[in-house]
C-alpha cells in the first residue's frame, strides 16, 4: 500500500494547524457579488485533481472535485519484493462549512470511484509463503491487486479564501480522514511447478490472510491538499 510511513499524518497535522492559524486572520467578509463559482486545481495525497465551487451563502460552499494518482514503487509484503502499480481515480462532493464567514472550513463529504493496487512479483531466491518456503521455480510469478472501499466518507478541517475575499483568485490548504471498508486483497500464483498443488494453493491462501492483515489498516487513508481557485 502507497503512504505507509507517518509523514502524512505529520502534513495533516501541519495543515490543520496552518488552517486554525489563517482563522484568526482578519477577514473580509464574504463578497459573493463578485461571483458565486469558482473552478481550481489541487495537489495532495489523493494527487493531482480539478475542482468547481459554489458558494450557496456565505457560510455554505458545494464543491466537487476529480483526484488522479497514477504511482509505481517497489513495496514489501512478508518478506517478498512486489512491484506495486498504484492506480486511485477519485471522484468527490463535499460540503464546505465556513463558521466564522471567513476563510477557516470544516468540509465533509465522500470520495468516490476505483481506488486499486496491482503487484507482480517474480521470486528469483527461495521466499516464505504462508509460513513455508518455496523455490522461485516452486513459486513462479505472483500477482495480487489491492482494491479499496469504492465509496470513502470524509471529515476535515482547512482554510479557504476564495469567497472570503474581493479579489478573483483564492488558495487553500485542507487537512483531513477518508473512512472506508477494509480493502479486498486477492493473490495467486501461476507459471510454477506448484502453482496448481493443493498444498501450495493453502499456503498462498495464507500468504493472502496475511497480506489483508496489514491492508485493513488502511480504512482510515489520511488527506492532505493545497490549491489555487479562480473565482468567476
Amino acid at each position: 500500500m502507497p503512504l505507509p510511513s507517518s509523514l502524512p499524518l505529520r502534513l495533516a497535522a501541519l495543515a490543520t494547524s496552518l488552517a486554525a492559524a489563517l482563522a484568526l486572520l482578519p477577514c473580509a467578509t464574504q463578497a459573493q457579488d463578485n461571483g458565486r463559482f469558482a473552478v481550481g486545481a489541487q495537489v495532495g495525497t489523493p494527487g493531482l485533481g480539478l475542482q468547481a465551487q459554489w458558494a450557496v451563502t456565505p457560510k455554505v460552499v458545494l464543491r466537487g472535485g476529480y483526484d488522479v494518482l497514477n504511482w509505481d514503487r517497489e513495496q514489501t509484503y512478508k518478506g517478498i519484493d512486489y512491484d506495486a502499480k498504484v492506480d486511485f481515480k477519485s471522484p468527490g462532493a463535499f460540503v464546505d462549512l465556513h463558521p466564522f464567514d471567513n476563510g477557516f472550513l470544516i468540509w465533509g463529504g465522500a470520495y468516490f470511484g476505483s481506488r486499486k493496487i496491482d503487484l507482480d512479483a517474480t521470486p528469483t531466491s527461495s521466499v516464505d509463503i504462508g509460513g513455508a518456503t518455496f523455490t522461485p521455480a516452486q513459486v513462479g510469478a505472483l500477482t495480487g491487486k489491492i482494491e479499496l472501499a469504492s465509496t470513502a466518507p470524509f471529515l476535515g478541517l482547512g482554510y479557504d479564501n476564495t469567497f472570503a475575499l474581493n479579489g478573483r483568485l483564492g488558495f487553500r490548504v485542507l487537512a483531513g480522514a477518508a473512512f472506508g471498508d477494509k480493502p479486498k486483497v486477492d493473490l495467486d500464483a501461476r507459471g510454477g511447478t506448484l502453482s496448481n498443488d493443493p498444498a501450495f494453493r493453502a499456503r498462498l491462501d495464507n500468504e493472502e490472510r496475511e497480506i489483508q492483515d496489514e491492508a485493513d489498516k488502511y480504512k482510515v487513508l489520511p488527506v492532505v491538499q493545497a490549491g489555487l481557485n479562480f473565482r468567476f
